[in-house]
């Protein structure tokens, strides 16, 4: 349980706060590529409370301005592409992907005035399908080298998705062990045609022959592991099986606002919880394959069956109730929400209100991953506050891999050492992943 100012602290991320100054000294999600798609590469964007403009110019460079232009506050979202860069409609001022003003057209011949000021605007890098920002001070960091980024294209997929609260709680429960055995259970674990994202509980538990949603229904109470690394958390979920068996489930808090799982034994997902504000947030998935390339137009073809563009908000949402069914609640899944996943995790998130009140809460031992990184977290903005460098990034000297996530089967005695074997096989019958040790 976190008190009212704590609570405050870490949910509030709008320009000079404790929070949002800490984030915004990490590479955060943007966009997706394909928003920019077609004749006019241009959207307005929202992040952290922060009104912009993302455009691609004729050089494939981003650039990310704040929305109103300089000169006199018009709407650059209005903005002509041309002549390199965005071009204000009001008196023609022109801005390149820096924010240096290259023309004022309407000043005298000669006139050295545009030299004089900058539009407000922040680095932009694209990665498999998804444009990253730092809207820090000072140069940005290096990108980690995460799995995420160094896999190629082929081996990637991206989308993107609404949530209507806060994003703390949002992330929260991406590093909650715990919530798989019920608010994703199952009560039969045959695959229908269209499994969603719930798929990934209903493959065959790697090295048993049991369903994944067998093993996660009948084992509900996980012995929790949480250790602190370069990059964040690493979370380590055993279930003992019988005397021979325990599974281990790794996942991972890659800090401060992502978490990396397993979807399957050969890919995982990387998931960023952007702020839109304090009441809003945009989930960013990374898919990285070990194995196979991606189907990147059948992924995205099945996640538009779920999902309305180009707003990216989720067909089932509080307006009608999740598509919540009481006799599939009855009879075939937890919360008779349907067989994705991120619906089942909307409605979790969203059902704490916009921004959750953790006052209120009574933490169990299951919990001790948000408590972790709730530490970590106050311990962060602590640290900024007082004039240090943010930690867990590149810039601090971590040398940030991975990280590992996997599902493992071994014995009780060897279950830290299963996990790592099984990853170096997946790495070692991988067209591109490396060792991360």
């Amino acid at each position: 349980m976190l008190n009212a100012e704590q609570n405050e602290l870490v949910t509030r991320t709008g320009p000079g706060t404790g929070a949002g100054d800490l984030m915004r000294r990490y590479w955060q999600p943007a966009a997706l590529t394909e928003e920019l798609a077609g004749d006019r590469p241009m959207i307005p964007v929202r992040l952290f409370g922060e009104d912009l403009v993302l455009f691609r110019d004729d050089q494939n460079r981003y650039g990310l301005l704040e929305k109103h232009c300089c000169h006199r506050g018009a709407d650059l979202n209005f903005g002509r592409l041309e002549d390199g860069g965005l071009r204000c409609p009001f008196h023609g001022w022109l801005f390149d992907v820096t924010g240096a003003c290259l023309e004022q057209p309407a000043e005298p011949d000669g006139s050295r005035f545009h030299t004089k000021v900058r539009q407000k605007s922040y680095p932009c890098e694209e990665r498999n399908g998804v444009v990253f920002t730092y809207m820090g001070p000072g140069a940005p960091p290096p990108f980690p080298e995460y799995d995420c980024f160094k896999a190629p294209d082929n081996y990637s997929f991206a989308f993107k998705g609404l949530i209507e609260c806060n994003w703390l709680q949002a992330l929260e429960v991406g590093i909650d062990p715990a919530h798989a055995s019920f608010l994703h259970r199952f009560f039969e674990d045959e695959a229908p045609e269209d499994g969603g994202y719930g798929k990934q509980f209903r493959g065959q538990a790697v090295d048993l022959d049991m369903p994944a949603t067998r093993l996660m229904r009948e084992y509900p109470r996980p012995d929790i592991t949480v250790e602190e690394t370069d990059y964040g958390l690493r979370i380590l979920s055993l279930r003992a099986l019988d005397a021979a068996n325990t599974h281990v489930r790794v996942t991972n808090l890659a800090f401060p606002n992502a978490f990396v799982i397993p979807l399957s034994n050969d890919m995982i997902i990387t998931q960023w919880h952007v702020p839109i504000d304090d009441e809003h947030n945009w989930w960013y998935a990374m898919f990285t394959s070990y194995g196979e390339t991606l189907d990147k137009d059948a992924m995205r073809a099945h996640r538009l069956d779920h999902f309305t563009i180009p707003d990216y908000r989720p067909r089932q949402n509080k307006s009608n109730n999740y598509g919540f069914d009481a006799n599939e609640q009855r009879d075939v899944t937890y919360t008779g929400m349907g067989m994705d996943i991120n619906v089942h995790d909307q409605w979790a998130v969203e059902s704490l209100g916009v921004i959750q009140d953790r006052t209120k809460e009574h933490l169990g031992t299951t919990d001790k991953a948000i408590i972790a990184y709730r530490r970590q977290l106050i311990g962060a903005i602590e640290q900024v506050g007082s004039g240090n460098d943010a930690p867990m990034s590149p810039v601090s000297g971590a040398l940030l891999r991975g990280p590992v996530a996997i599902d493992a089967i071994g014995a009780p005695e060897d279950w830290r050492d299963c996990w790592k074997q099984r990853d170096l096989a997946r790495r070692d019958g991988s067209e591109w992943a490396t060792d991360p040790w």
